[in-house]
């Protein structure tokens, strides 16, 4: 979810996806997915369980609830199309630049960040793997294909140390195969919790470090912040495993890789609005078309998210389309980089889009207001 140029990279098809469910689908499968639990332990990527069709309505209403359901999938299928158009640029640059023996232009691609993205994307597709939501595996596989390219290049440039690159080449080949074996439903249960536990550690590590770091030399540089919380998640995970803990905090414990994925593309509007801060006249360097990519791409998520009620989901997309699409586009307008006609466009597009999302999903379940279709989102009642 979410995300800047590098988080929210999408390239290079990945047509390994066969959708269980047709158009429009006779059941709401995506929607009926069950967990299941290993021993009385939550998994470490626990996913809430999707809302299934509202029963008690007539043939008529529940084929207008599958047809959103079908619509809504697509529209998330759909984001592939503006994130695969923010990362080509910078592969066709690269490989420009190696074709002319420039290897040190990619010194000024960050291979830590790019591998940061690429933990978040293998996160989520964890997550929406196990939820059966395709659409949204396609979005995060095809993150981790584009980010991974980058990542080959920079190896080729030497840019990127060769130790780390083959270690991030046998954890993006592992995620992957892992990924679509239990989306196939033919992963042992063990290989599948210990790939879990792994994306779990890795991402509570990542998250608080990269945090730290952005507001480095305002603070010490320091490795400290990863280190405490690779503690924390290992302790977490490994009492989790042997039942230490109450089934709330297994729960918690299996909430966290999902939510910290999101949380870290979370964090890289913020970011991006520190260094505005710092260097305002970078602003202008900002690409409009970028930001309103970002931002498309992210709004055609939030159907999906709303209506399957998946509030980890849908708080990464909106937070990614508002912070990092249309506030920076915001920016850019103020510094009359990009006219009044385009900003206005773009922020009535967004907004409305939103308004329609909920609108919909409370015209399909014929609720009285869209008030009720938030409540639920948020409170799952």
């Amino acid at each position: 979810m979410a995300t800047t140029v590098t988080t929210t990279a999408s390239a290079a098809a990945a047509a390994i996806l066969t959708r269980h469910r047709h158009s429009p689908s006779p059941h709401f499968v995506a929607l009926s997915h069950r967990r299941r639990r290993i021993n009385h332990t939550v998994a470490a990527l626990d996913s809430n369980s999707p809302v299934p069709i509202p029963q008690g309505r007539g043939e008529s209403r529940t084929a207008r609830f599958r047809e959103w359901d079908w619509w809504s999938g697509k529209f998330a299928a759909g984001a592939n199309v503006p994130f695969l158009l923010l990362q080509l640029p910078q592969i066709e640059l690269n490989a420009r630049n190696l074709a002319a023996g420039n290897n040190a232009a990619l010194s000024a691609v960050p291979w830590l960040g790019m591998l940061t993205g690429l933990l978040g994307n293998l996160s989520l597709l964890s997550y929406f793997a196990k939820k059966r939501e395709s659409e949204a595996m396609l979005v995060q596989t095809l993150g981790v294909i584009s980010t991974y390219v980058v990542i080959v290049q920079l190896a080729m440039a030497e840019a990127m140390p060769a130790l780390y690159f083959g270690l991030t080449s046998a954890v993006v080949a592992t995620g992957l195969i892992v990924n679509f074996l239990n989306y196939l439903s033919v992963i042992h249960p063990s290989i599948w919790s210990f790939w879990e536990d792994f994306i779990t550690v890795g991402g509570l590590s990542v998250l608080p470090q990269v945090m730290w770091s952005t507001f480095v030399p305002y603070v010490p540089n320091s490795i400290l912040p990863g280190s405490i919380a690779f503690a924390i998640a290992v302790a977490a995970v490994i009492l989790s495993r042997t039942g230490q803990l109450s089934e709330g905090g297994s729960r918690f414990v299996g909430a966290l890789s999902g939510w910290t994925a999101t949380l870290l593309f979370m964090w890289m509007p913020i970011a991006q609005m520190w260094t505005n801060f710092l260097n305002p006249d970078n602003i202008k360097g900002l690409s409009a078309i970028s930001m309103l990519l970002a931002m498309i791409g992210n709004g055609l998520m939030l159907p999906r998210a709303i209506l399957i009620r998946d509030l980890m989901w849908f708080t990464g997309s909106a937070w990614a389309s508002v912070l990092y699409g249309w506030l920076n586009l915001a920016f850019l307008f103020c510094f009359n980089s990009i006219s009044r006609e385009f900003f206005v466009a773009a922020t009535a597009g967004l907004f409305l889009w939103i308004g329609l999302a909920f609108w919909k999903d409370t015209q399909v379940r014929e609720y009285d207001s869209p008030l009720r279709s938030l409540r639920e989102l948020i409170f799952k009642s």
